[in-house]
């Protein structure tokens, strides 16, 4: 099977032009877009800059913060919670050229299922799940002729 050397690199198994949102976006309406346009990961821009990733889960899971009372707040999708109050500030992101190990050890080493991929100039253009990475492991398995099974 002929090999394409850019094959093992984060540009070719991203996903480009990934959905982004603003993070004034009410918790409720990324709740609602993620579940109707089957998304697990939402970019958070501002001013055409990254500010932030929210996932599925994060729209799942309470903050559980120092009050008891307010353990459950996340959970009430009717409140204004904004984006900006669940989301991820602290991204890690790579690039298109980046190899895919460099990528898998970000992901593991971090516990992110998806990392945002940046071009030169710091522009979101796509971002690399961990689905993306278990379908170049795939791929891997199949060039190398290897099996799981022995």
């Amino acid at each position: 099977m002929h090999e394409r050397k850019d094959q093992w690199t984060v540009g070719y198994w991203m996903t480009q032009n990934p959905k982004t949102i603003g993070p004034d976006l009410l918790v409720r309406s990324a709740f609602f877009k993620m579940r109707i346009e089957g998304y697990r990961h939402l970019i958070v821009v501002e001013n055409d800059e990254l500010v932030g990733v929210v996932s599925d889960r994060d729209l799942r899971r309470p903050d559980l913060t120092d009050d008891p009372d307010g353990w459950d707040d996340f959970y009430r999708l009717d409140g204004d919670y904004e984006i900006r109050d669940i989301m991820t500030r602290e991204v890690k992101t790579v690039r298109p050229g980046d190899s895919l190990e460099k990528a898998l050890s970000m992901v593991l080493e971090h516990k992110f299922n998806a990392l945002p991929v940046l071009d030169k100039h710091d522009k979101v253009i796509g971002i690399l799940s961990s689905f993306d990475l278990l379908r170049a492991f795939d791929k891997a398995l199949q060039v190398t002729g290897e099996s799981l099974r022995k």
